[in-house]
């Protein structure tokens, strides 16, 4: 089923299947700030398929989401996630928080200046740049992945301070990405607008649960501190990979949250635009590790939770053929 949907690249020639695709390896490729000529056909391919590679191997999830978005907005969308990706490994790859600084500093001076129609010469900004040009994409959407507040946030290291704060944060990154997609697709509606709050939300909340192991085993604990307080769970316990009943009611009440969020968004689903359902396709993802957790009684380090499930691609395409979230 699954090998009808194709990537196109540059000249939109060649056709790759999806089951090809998904079972490519890649590793991401360094980025080199070079200038891609808006009108080269060469430089054009070149820009997508690091896009394309980048996103594959750093966001497995949304790649496959994105591939299988209708054809006007799917390289756009490899764009808008490639950008979140950047902006995610600033997190990974500096010591210093200085340095962090400074390249998040890089990405708000991009966003200004594909605005101005002078994009940068970097892969990722100059495809952002012909995604605001095709879609005429908010400018608002993209600037609030990069309020200096996120900056902080993003490298000081420290907890949420409580459930709300995650969500707000998760609105204003998760969620501004799915208004984007919306865009892309062509669609302005209020009621899948209020779905695409709910499901960034969620999806923010999930993420932040699902990297807990990985963010432990550095010694970092993200979780809201409300959430410990109130059963008692300290980092240290996240840190020595815990499985104590507290430790797993503080994974529940999160995981809770998030399932409230996709149930609300869900209640919309009555008054969104068949048109406006590929853009929540992720809603499969968060479904699948929100099942997958509570089969595991909440223990958010059991190893059931360390490998993707081998079916989401499938179980993405049926969601995407029934135009449902």
């Amino acid at each position: 089923m699954a090998a009808g949907v194709s990537v196109k690249l540059g000249s939109l020639s060649s056709r790759t299947s999806l089951s090809l695709a998904l079972r490519r390896k890649t590793s991401p490729a360094g980025v080199s700030v070079r200038r891609a000529a808006s009108g080269g056909t060469v430089d054009s391919r070149q820009d997508e398929k690091f896009c394309l590679e980048l996103v594959r191997s750093r966001d497995y999830d949304g790649f496959v989401s994105s591939l299988l978005l209708p054809e006007e907005a799917r390289r756009s969308s490899l764009a808008l996630r490639a950008f979140n990706v950047e902006l995610a490994q600033v997190k990974d790859s500096v010591s210093q928080k200085t340095i962090g600084l400074m390249r998040m500093q890089f990405w708000k001076t991009a966003i200004e200046e594909i605005y101005r129609d002078e994009p940068p010469n970097q892969p990722v900004t100059t495809e952002l740049w012909r995604a605001v040009k095709k879609h005429y994409l908010t400018k608002r959407w993209q600037r609030l992945k990069i309020q200096p507040e996120h900056n902080e946030k993003d490298l000081d290291d420290r907890a949420y301070r409580n459930l709300q704060e995650l969500e707000t944060y998760s609105e204003n990154t998760q969620s501004s990405l799915i208004y984007l997609l919306l865009e892309c697709l062509g669609l302005k509606n209020v009621h899948a607008d209020h779905a695409a709050s709910h499901i960034g939300k969620a999806q923010g909340i999930t993420t932040c649960l699902r990297a807990t192991p990985y963010h432990s085993s550095r010694r970092k604990v993200y979780l809201p501190m409300d959430v410990c307080m109130l059963h008692g769970a300290s980092q240290e316990d996240f840190i020595r990979g815990s499985q104590e009943q507290n430790v797993r009611d503080v994974v529940y009440d999160i995981a809770s949250q998030a399932h409230v969020h996709l149930q609300h968004a869900r209640s919309f689903s009555d008054n969104v635009p068949a048109a406006a359902t590929p853009a929540f396709l992720q809603t499969v993802v968060l479904e699948d590790y929100l099942q997958r957790v509570r089969r595991a009684d909440f223990d958010v380090f059991h190893p059931s939770l360390r490998n993707r499930n081998p079916l989401l691609p499938v179980q993405l395409y049926l969601r995407s053929w029934k135009k449902t979230y």
